[in-house]
């Protein structure tokens, strides 16, 4: 890329996103813009009665969330988010309806255009009983009793999100598996499976700029950088087999190892090597 890249971290309520970001951020000698959640004066009362409070709650965390995204620069160093700008309007489908609901896609959709899109989205998946061991293990004093439904509820929300996200690179990792806050191994997978995705983010976006400026490479290169981006998918997922299967001994393990292989022989074939 011509610049430091852009990284956003997302997920559900307790997934890790802020501490995965906090973790990251000596590794990629990157800037840290964590979401302002705790300044919200109305999220406690949002927790007890969301209906009474859901839009009060909305409106400021799309105006914190728009403040902070008016100070992304990306001039020297990469930088580390642990939110999108998106994940303001999943929130609101969820809890508003009617006229309040016009009124936030209006505001939402002024604002989404003058918001910088990341080079690379990480989601972090987990299970509800994950989510809810997390949530009880950090102990934050308004997330005391957090209905397990409604993070049910959200985790469904980011599901659909996802399958259906096109808006930027997306890497999408099931951490239920994972401790990368005890074990090192697992925060080594986890960067570089994001490391990779990087990489493969910043080619495809210059095949991209290539063609939209008419200056296509030779057509020899087109097959080689294919044959690169198949390369990176393949060893994402023999990196989540050996998450799992540290022994190499799975059926996933073998079928993501012959994958890879035939991935790199494509692409010596395509560089003549």
């Amino acid at each position: 890329m011509s610049r430091p890249f852009y990284l956003a971290i997302e997920g559900v309520i307790g997934v890790g996103k802020t501490t995965l970001a906090r973790l990251l951020q000596p590794r990629f000698e990157a800037e840290l813009l964590l979401e302002v959640f705790e300044e919200n004066p109305f999220l406690s009362d949002f927790y007890t009665d969301r209906e009474r409070y859901a839009f009060q709650t909305q409106i400021f965390f799309l105006l914190s969330r728009y403040r902070q995204q008016q100070a992304v620069r990306l001039d020297h160093r990469p930088l580390i988010t642990d939110y999108t700008f998106a994940k303001d309007r999943l929130f609101a489908h969820l809890n508003l309806r009617g006229d309040e609901l016009k009124m936030y896609e209006r505001l939402h959709r002024t604002l989404a255009e003058k918001v910088t899109p990341p080079d690379l989205v990480v989601y972090l998946q987990a299970d509800l009983e994950v989510l809810m061991a997390r949530i009880a293990m950090r102990d934050r004093p308004y997330e005391r009793g957090m209905d397990p439904a409604y993070i049910e509820s959200v985790r469904r929300a980011y599901e659909h999100h996802f399958a259906h996200y096109d808006a930027t690179p997306l890497l999408v990792i099931d951490t239920n598996g994972l401790d990368f806050v005890r074990n090192s191994r697992d925060l080594d997978y986890m960067e570089g499976r994001i490391r990779t995705a990087l990489s493969a983010a910043e080619v495809q976006a210059r095949m991209e700029v290539a063609v939209g400026e008419s200056r296509l490479a030779p057509p020899r290169q087109w097959p080689l950088l294919e044959a690169f981006l198949a390369l990176t998918r393949a060893v994402g997922a023999l990196g989540a087999a050996l998450s799992t299967d540290s022994e190499g001994a799975s059926p996933a393990f073998r079928e993501a190892l012959a994958a890879s292989r035939e991935s790199l022989q494509r692409l010596e074939q395509e560089a003549g090597i």
